[in-house]
Formats: C-alpha cells, structure tokens, sequence
C-alpha cells in the first residue's frame, strides 16, 4: 500500500519541495489514487495513495494531527488495526478518520516506542514530532515494506525505493564493495544497512530508529525471536504441534482480509498459496479471484503448473485467471521488470511476478501470497544437511553460497576485492549469535531474518508495487512464525521439508497439490541464457560503461559467454545473468 518519501534537515534550513516532489513522481506507480506533500519545520514528506482502507479523503496522507502535533507518512497495513483503535477510543483518543493510519499516529502518542510491538502488519512510517522536532523512523519485522536513505551532511532523504532517492539527485552512487562481494556470494542478498550503492542505506527490518533535532540518532530492534523449545511445551506430540499451526494459519489469513476493497490470491499451484486459497475457503470466502502464470519451456523444462492450479481453482470454485507469456512476451517485460527493482535482484521469477501483477492489477487492488513458507517450515533442499552439522558456517555456506572467496577473486576485477571474505563474516556473525538451539534452527532464523528479507520479500513487493497491487504474505504473520520457531527441526525436514505444514495442509487442500516436487516460478529462458537473451546481456557487458566501471575479469566474462548453460550456481542460478543482471540494472538506474 503506497508509497512514501520525504526530506529532513538538522541544520535550520527548509526542506527541499522540489527533491520530495521528484521523489513522489518516481514512486507513482506504488500510489496511484492520489498524492500529497506536507512540509512544516524541519521536515517535508510526501506520498502515493493506493486506497484499500478507509478510501475516503479523511485518511489521505501524509496525515497531519494538529492537537497532538504529529504528521506522518506510512506505507502497509496494520491489520489489527480495529481492535487497537477500540483500546485507544476507551483510553480517550478521538478519531477523524476510519483507517490504519491515524492508529499509528494516537499509538505512537500512547505507547511511544513499545507501539510498533503492538502491530500486527507490514509497515514502513516516519512521523514527525511538531513540538521536538524528532524524526520517528520505523520498519515492520520481516522488512515486507522497504524504506531506503540517504544521508548528506546535516540532511536526511528517505523513501520506499532507492531510485526515488536518485531522482532526488546528490547520492553517492559509486558501487560498495561489500554489498558486492554479499551479491556474488550470498545468492544476491545485500542485508541492511548496505545497498549495492555506497550513499543509500536501508533500515533494518524489525528496528525503530528515533532522531533527535540534531540529527543524533539511536536504533532499538524491536522483535528478535527465539529459535527454540519452549519447556512448558516440551510434551506436545506431532498431531498438538499440527493443529496449533493450523490454528495460527486461520488467524494469518484471515487478519489479512481486513480491507475496503475485495482481497484475492496469487495461485502458483504450489502447497503454499494453495493452502490460503483452502483456508480463505474455509472461512466462508466466496468469489475469490486466483491468478497464475506461465511460462514457453526451454531446453525440456516446462515453464507452467496449470495443472496444479487449475486443479485449486477447481475444488475451490475461483474465479481463476491463468497468464501464459510467450518468448517474445518476456524479452518485452525485462527493461520494465529491470526499472521496477530497487535493488539487482537475480531469481528468475522476477519477471514472473512482474507480469503477473500487471495483469492483477487489472481486476484487484489487494492479494494474498505465499512467500515466506520456505524459510519458516524448512522448505529448502540445505536444511536436511544441516541436522547433523559440526560446521553450521562452513555447511551453510556450502549448500547455499553462489561461490567461494577464492573463486570470487578469480572473477571480480582487480579493484574490486581484497582479503576479506565479507559474506561468509556475516553469516558467521548471524548463525553463531545466541538464541537458536540446533543447527537448523540457526540456518532458519538466519534464511526467516535476513536472506528472506532481502530476496523474497523484497522481489514480492518490488514487483506487485510497478503495478499499484498491495502482495499480503501471511505465512510472515509474526504471531505464526514465533510458534514455527519453537516448532521442532525435524517436524519441518520430514516429507522432504515443510512436514508439519503438509500436515496440516492435508487438512484443507487435494493431496495431489501436496506430495510432488517442489515447484517455483520457472522461468526456463532465463536459466539458460541463450539466443535474444544472450545478445542482450552480453552487449550490456561490453558497453563502454561496464568496461570502464571493471567489476568482472575480462576472461571471466569470455568463458561465460562461450559456454553460458556450463556455468551454474549450486542453487541451479545462471552465472551469466548473475553478472549481466547486475550490470543491467546498474545502466537502467543511470548508476
């Protein structure tokens, strides 16, 4: 939901209109109902409306409380929204209007910093307190809403995309090396506060930021959960543990309906948007629209699973969509899908959410998805490894890492790596820190709490919001992942990952969706880069802009395009389109 940006100074001096209007302008497409600027003191905001709650004119924003001398501009959905609201209105506060929003606003005011605890949503705001003139950042546990700045002497600029902040103009846009070295290596997940751009940070997921007048600042984070057994639940057996899940997966569903305008799915036809589709069904749902894509096979891989959302659609009764974009359909959608990333981002399915959302947004403003799933329940083929690792850093790094240091030297210009091994230090730095009890606990946590947040989560958003579509993901529900967290390891690693939840899903949903091999987004094309696709990203290679920028060794790129379908990564990623992505975007962003 929306889009927001805005300008603060700690210096006396006013705000830029200008910079906050060109950042708006870039965010259009995130807000298209409507737009405003509000600037007072030391801060300007300004922000794109994508009405779902509340769609009258009383809850446009950024919203302004004149009594209690707060404005604010906040991006998501608080979903509990109404009952929070019922406590504040018994406790005194009045409203004049019906949404979220102003929630947000009499909370803060209440409950100060102990308010984002009581949000259950995704959300990115800053509110600006009249009277101290200190600047309240925020950002929801799983980072689902993105909020990107960049700072420059005694000024601050934010927004929901980093190439909002570009069209501000005055960032430093030379390339960090670390957050290169994390995107070569840790399968493209650059973790907060790095970009792939030294003058744009990001803020954390799960952490509250306040700023004083003066621009001194202190970071608290917020929620950190445990990855481990509860004692009064050390008895339960696999059936309680099931329909504990089951009972937490209405809940997150459900709470995700809350909306003034019709709510529908994104339908892969994998277990896990199948399962929303049976428990909105469940509840009573009727006229749900689903929607699915798919893809021309390539080299023998099928493209599509129709069959297994069609075969939802169906039992449930849908109103189903099905999207099949040819060859040609693709190649078209790449320079859109390239503009619509704030950050490179290289799975495939980008492009598969893209244009699915474009189609989406046709007939719905608001969906839920199934992202998430994996890195909660232990759905990926590197967990099982690791239940009896001695080495949680070195297994890890092994399953999942894209590359090795060694092999990365080999490849990165000269100027462009060194000693450190960046990547593997973070990773390290995560999965040994206290708080999980096993090693897969460790791997969860660290997949739930970062890589989620900056591939998954990011990609979701990132794509849905080209299109003005809002993407709900409740298996992100952080009620549900604080249960899943306690959940035993090897509950999840039965039945090839996701046991428990398989469990409970063949409470709701055909078993012929449920026992077969995990499926994705495929976008063969793109796996094995050839043809059209191969033109496309070699010419982007041999530019004179990413020859003079140097960020990969020339006999590197040679071997990659001679034999582009021999280089691929352990997770079965094209190193070709790693490089080529990269570079891509860089020159679609003017970097």
């Amino acid at each position: 939901m929306c889009g927001i940006c805005g300008e603060v100074t700690f210096d006396g001096s006013t705000p830029s209109v200008l910079a906050i209007s060109r950042m708006s302008d870039t965010l259009a497409p995130r807000g298209p109902d409507d737009s405003g600027i509000v600037s007072y003191g030391n801060a300007g905001f300004g922000h794109r409306r994508l009405r779902i709650i509340d769609l009258s004119e009383k809850a446009r924003q950024p919203m302004v409380d004149g009594m209690l001398g707060l404005t604010i501009a906040f991006n998501g959905c608080i979903y509990n929204y109404p009952e929070l609201r019922r406590e504040l209105e018994a406790a005194g506060y009045s409203f004049f209007s019906n949404g979220d929003t102003e929630v947000i606003l009499k909370a803060w005011h209440a409950w100060g910093e102990a308010c984002v605890e009581r949000f259950n949503g995704m959300f990115a705001f800053v509110i600006q307190e009249r009277d101290s003139g200190r600047i309240i950042v925020a950002r929801d546990r799983f980072g689902i809403k993105p909020l990107y700045l960049s700072q420059s002497g005694k000024r601050l600029r934010f927004a929901s995309s980093l190439p909002a902040l570009l069209k501000a103009g005055d960032v430093d846009t030379s390339i960090d090396r670390v957050a290169l070295h994390h995107y070569m290596s840790f399968h493209a997940v650059v973790p907060p506060p790095r970009t792939i751009i030294n003058g744009v940070k990001k803020l954390p997921p799960a952490t509250m930021r306040i700023i004083e007048a003066d621009g001194q600042f202190e970071d608290r984070r917020y929620w950190d959960p445990p990855f481990g057994r509860a004692a009064d639940e050390s008895t339960m057996s696999a059936t309680d543990w099931r329909d504990r899940l089951l009972e937490e997966l209405r809940a997150a569903v459900k709470r995700r309906m809350v909306a003034d305008v019709p709510v529908g799915v994104l339908l892969s036809g994998g277990v896990d948007s199948s399962l929303i589709v049976g428990l909105l069904a469940e509840a009573g749902q009727t006229e749900l629209m689903s929607f699915s894509v798919g893809f021309e096979e390539a080299n023998g891989e099928k493209g599509d699973e129709f069959v297994y959302s069609d075969l939802i659609a169906k039992e449930f009764g849908t109103d189903h969509h099905k999207i099949f974009v040819p060859s040609a359909g693709l190649m078209d959608a790449l320079p859109g899908t390239f503009q619509a990333m704030s950050e490179p981002m290289v799975s495939y399915d980008n492009v598969g959410f893209y244009l699915l959302s474009k189609e989406v947004s046709k007939h719905i403003k608001v969906v839920q998805s199934g992202q998430g799933a994996d890195e909660v329940f232990g759905g990926y083929h590197w967990y099982p490894p690791l239940a009896d690792s001695n080495d949680v850093v070195g297994d890890y790094a092994r399953v999942f890492f894209d590359r090795n240091h060694e092999t990365l030297r080999r490849q990165l210009g000269a100027d462009w790596t060194d000693d450190r091994d960046y990547s593997r230090e973070l990773v390290a730095h995560e999965l040994q820190r206290p708080g999980a009890d096993t090693p897969v606990d460790r791997a969860l946590r660290l997949d739930s709490t970062v890589m989620l947040v900056d591939d998954p989560v990011k990609r979701v958003d990132n794509m849905t919001m080209a299109w003005g579509l809002e993407a709900r993901v409740p298996f992100l529900d952080h009620e549900l992942v604080e249960l899943a967290a306690r959940i035993p390891p090897e509950l999840k690693l039965k039945d090839n990952g996701k046991g428990i939840l398989k469990d409970v899903a063949r409470m709701v949903i055909p078993s012929e969706v449920i026992d077969r091999k995990k499926g994705y987004f495929p976008v063969p094309q793109l796996k094995y880069v050839d043809g059209p696709y191969l033109d496309m990203v070699r010419d982007a290679l041999q530019t004179r802009t990413a020859r003079e920028r140097g960020l990969f060794r020339e006999d590197y790129l040679a071997q990659l395009f001679e034999a582009p379908s021999q280089h691929i990564t352990p997770l079965q990623g094209s190193e070709l389109w790693q490089v080529g992505l990269l570079e891509m975007w860089l020159q679609t962003h003017g970097i």
